[in-house]
């Protein structure tokens, strides 16, 4: 698997290792919109404990009495840690109240509100970490606010973590053998799967070639920019480098880096930032036609370069460190942590 770079390389980190109990990894969901309170679904915020979402979703539809199908999320959670998120179920004439006070193995009901429509996945503003890293260090917090402050001033690589790819990266490189025709695989959900982890490895590339280069943060001629507010895409006209630069170092914009598909948005024929993403294809032997063959489970889309960290609190506690901190939604928090343990021998 690729090493990715850290944008907080010259810092000292701290060392120590995350998800030792599942109490120890504390994700909360930061709803894209609250409930009407009125309406045909009902809004469950779930507390789940060492389960994965799909297997809370299953769970609680064997208690409902209806299919997995008809319960929406809007984000998958780790399955080892505590989360709480959202979920909604339909009311079709059943009880509330025994939905509302539901308790599984692995889960219970925290709260719930009528709301008019079903949640879809990507309903979901972000979410906010609460982690115990253990066996760090003297001096440790110290050491965790430099990076975060750092990571919150000028916003964090938004690489995909590791769990993306599956254990040793076996996943890319089953997406890889498929997307080339080396290996049929017949079930749709899977292909989806293992394309989107390819996929998700062919933009870790791009965007450590990026930070390698310079260039994390810097205006390409031709590239597609996103901003930041409305996620509106645009093309970087070569006659505003200097006016897209300003808006970088702003934050109001940023730039994207390739989910590639048949049908994702390209940057301008001919230019710099074109060629740089045809490197990436080059590179893996790819031809983009390729997607084509897979429709609408491999269409491609644009992914922020950056994404904006919102700090929260550092403590040290003996050799127990707690860092809590806000991420927007699709981005790793192992990412984040990965730049303050640093994985290795401590600097400094």
């Amino acid at each position: 698997m690729l090493s990715l770079p850290l944008l907080t390389a010259d810092l000292p980190g701290t060392g120590g290792a995350i998800k030792t109990i599942p109490d120890d990894f504390i994700v909360e969901e930061i709803p894209a919109y609250p409930p009407s309170g009125e309406g045909d679904h009902l809004f469950l915020t779930v507390e789940k404990r060492g389960i994965s979402t799909q297997e809370m979703v299953r769970r609680f539809a064997v208690a409902l009495g209806i299919p997995p199908t008809a319960i929406g999320v809007a984000g998958q959670k780790d399955q080892q840690a505590v989360t709480r998120q959202i979920i909604s179920v339909p009311l079709d004439g059943g009880d509330p109240a025994r939905a509302a006070n539901l308790v599984l193995e692995g889960a219970r009901v925290l709260s719930a509100a009528r709301h008019r429509h079903k949640l879809r996945t990507g309903h979901l503003r972000g979410n906010r970490f609460h982690v115990v890293v253990r066996g760090v260090g003297e001096g440790a917090a110290a050491r965790a606010q430099a990076i975060v402050d750092r990571l919150a001033q000028r916003w964090m690589p938004n690489f995909f973590g590791s769990q993306r790819f599956g254990r040793g990266g076996e996943n890319v490189g089953a997406g890889r053998a498929l997307l080339r025709g080396e290996r049929p695989v017949h079930d749709r959900f899977k292909r989806r799967f293992l394309l989107s982890a390819y996929q998700s490895a062919l933009f870790n590339l791009y965007l450590a070639q990026r930070m390698e280069e310079g260039l994390l943060d810097r205006a390409v001629v031709g590239e597609v920019l996103t901003r930041a507010t409305t996620s509106g895409l645009f093309l970087c006209a070569e006659n505003e480098l200097l006016l897209n630069q300003s808006r970088i170092d702003r934050r109001e914009v940023v730039g994207t880096g390739p989910m590639f598909g048949a049908k994702m948005f390209q940057p301008a024929e001919g230019s710099p930032a074109a060629a740089r993403e045809q490197r990436v294809l080059d590179e893996e032997g790819l031809d983009p036609a390729a997607f084509a063959r897979f429709g609408k489970i491999a269409e491609g889309t644009r992914r922020p370069l950056l994404a904006h960290v919102e700090a929260g609190s550092v403590s040290q506690e003996g050799d127990l460190l707690r860092v809590s901190f806000a991420l927007p939604s699709g981005t790793y928090a192992t990412v984040l942590l990965d730049e303050v343990m640093k994985p290795g021998p401590i600097l400094g």
